[in-house]
């Protein structure tokens, strides 16, 4: 039985258009910012709205599909593994906790228009490049039949079940 479990699946926004820089490398990555929404109802039956705003970095391809498709306000589907950022400033310890994401499915836009993201006539687009890219482990290799054809993934939340 494995001792430990680290996935992570966020369905949000974008906060921010995306930016994609190379390393000298010449591998891509892209820095996002992702608002996920949750609404419920209170003690006192009131809906309430809570928004959690989530840093995720993205490598190689991946990065590169998403610095070329997605902007600000896009609707997408991460799922990566979380990962803790140590560092000192002016002698203070500082940590930040953010999402590696392995996996990037951009979901239909609201109403088909604006935001960057994919309408619905064009249905959902997937990306996994399954490369080993320093902080995003490797993939399970893929054939090529399996690389043409996105993994199944369940349907998106219709606009009733999402508070954006």
């Amino acid at each position: 039985m494995a001792s430990s479990f680290n996935r992570v699946i966020l369905l949000g926004n974008l906060t921010r258009d995306v930016e994609v820089k190379y390393l000298q490398s010449g591998m891509a990555v892209a820095e996002l910012g992702l608002a996920v929404n949750d609404r419920r109802k209170n003690q006192a039956g009131e809906w309430v709205e809570e928004v959690t705003f989530v840093d995720i970095t993205l490598w190689g391809r991946t990065a590169e599909v998403a610095g070329e498709y997605l902007s600000k306000g896009s609707p997408v589907l991460i799922e990566g593994r979380l990962k803790l950022d140590q560092w000192e400033t002016d002698g203070q310890k500082r940590s930040k906790l953010k999402v590696i994401g392995e996996r990037m499915q951009m979901v239909g836009s609201k109403g088909g228009g604006g935001g960057g993201g994919r309408g619905p006539s064009q249905g959902n687009q997937s990306y996994d490049d399954g490369g080993d890219y320093g902080d995003a482990p490797a993939a399970p290799a893929r054939s090529a039949a399996q690389r043409s054809t996105p993994p199944s993934a369940p349907p998106p939340p219709t606009q009733d079940e999402i508070p954006f």
